[in-house]
């Protein structure tokens, strides 16, 4: 890393120093010192990143820190781009458009991994699935997953964890339902609503006051499978040669990630942030805080479940054989915890 910009306010910091002792003849206190220490702008190295769906309560962590200098004062200077889902947001990582990326589908991320993709885990995105819910119009005859025979049934890309939330549910109640991408939630809606997808896809806050007004009806929940409660579905990775290269900066952006979700979740100006980023009312919020999406759920620090991720994996073509210790060891950089 270039010290030049670091010697620059180190030398400045010091001249401001010695002028203000001359002015004030030695009396200055420790605590004006560490005020003046404090107030020098931090030398922030710039990391480029993915999210996918903008709005996302997960995926607004980067935003929504950049904007309450969290990121920068560990000297990360976020720049932020958005995708519809985990394919996107994968071949951005792979191609070192982006360093990192996050909220990506686990199964996704090993196929790619096992296929040569120049990728690292870095850290858990989400683990369980009470956010992710499936749905249909008020009117619709379709009263649970049980009756999707024939019917189709919305995800957000391929590869996507909700791909496979819908692949289990699907198998799991034994129905002849059909899988089919239909990009984020608002294309999703605007096809279930115009009738060319039977079931819709979600994730809280998203759609909560459709709910809530009875336009539209949740039929089940990603969670109602009860292999994916407890797994780490979504995860963050950065481009293999990022991670080589900039060891640092990823430590201090997963530091001031952390950061940003306790603020989060114990700062009532962070929740209205929100609230003004993705355009979604209290009510839907405060509904998605205390029913959807914990803190523990979107943990980063243990991968949950691989065992059984990697079986999934399988079942699903994501994988054509199981990991080896090797690529694990290769591929996770991040502690993991079978359960």
């Amino acid at each position: 890393m270039d010290s030049r910009p670091y010697a620059g306010c180190l030398s400045h910091l010091c001249g401001q120093i010695q002028r203000l002792l001359r002015f004030t003849k030695g009396r200055l206190t420790t605590l004006t010192l560490l005020g003046l220490i404090a107030a020098q702008p931090v030398y922030a190295e710039q990391l480029r990143l993915v999210a996918a769906q903008r709005g996302n309560w997960e995926t607004a962590v980067p935003e929504l820190g950049k904007a309450q200098g969290i990121f920068r004062k560990h000297g990360v200077d976020l720049d932020i781009i958005y995708s519809q889902g985990t394919g996107e947001t994968i071949q951005l990582v792979v191609s070192g458009q982006v360093d990192v990326g996050i909220s990506l589908g686990t199964l996704s991320v090993m196929g790619a991994y096992q296929k040569g993709a120049p990728i690292r885990v870095i850290a858990s995105s989400s683990t369980g699935f009470e956010e992710t819910f499936f749905y249909v119009p008020a009117a619709s005859p379709v009263r649970s997953m049980k009756d999707t025979n024939g019917k189709t049934v919305a995800f957000a890309t391929v590869g996507s964890s909700t791909q496979i939330a819908a692949l289990s549910l699907i198998s799991l109640a034994g129905t002849s339902a059909k899988g089919i991408a239909t990009g984020d939630v608002p294309a999703t809606l605007t096809q279930v609503m115009s009738g060319q997808v039977d079931i819709g896809w979600a994730t809280a806050p998203f759609l909560l006051d459709q709910i809530s007004k009875g336009e539209v009806r949740m039929i089940a929940r990603a969670s109602d499978a009860p292999r994916l409660r407890n797994m780490t579905m979504r995860v963050q990775v950065a481009n293999a040669k990022s991670y080589l290269e900039k060891p640092e900066l990823i430590k201090n952006y997963l530091v001031a990630y952390r950061e940003t979700l306790d603020w989060m979740y114990a700062s009532p100006e962070a929740k209205h942030r929100y609230m003004a980023f993705s355009g979604l009312s209290e009510t839907a919020v405060n509904s998605m805080m205390k029913d959807f999406i914990s803190r523990e759920s979107l943990q980063t620090e243990r991968l949950h479940g691989l065992d059984e991720n990697i079986e999934d994996a399988r079942a699903f073509k994501f994988l054509q054989s199981p990991l080896t210790q090797e690529q694990v060891t290769e591929l996770f950089r991040i502690p993991v915890k079978e359960n």
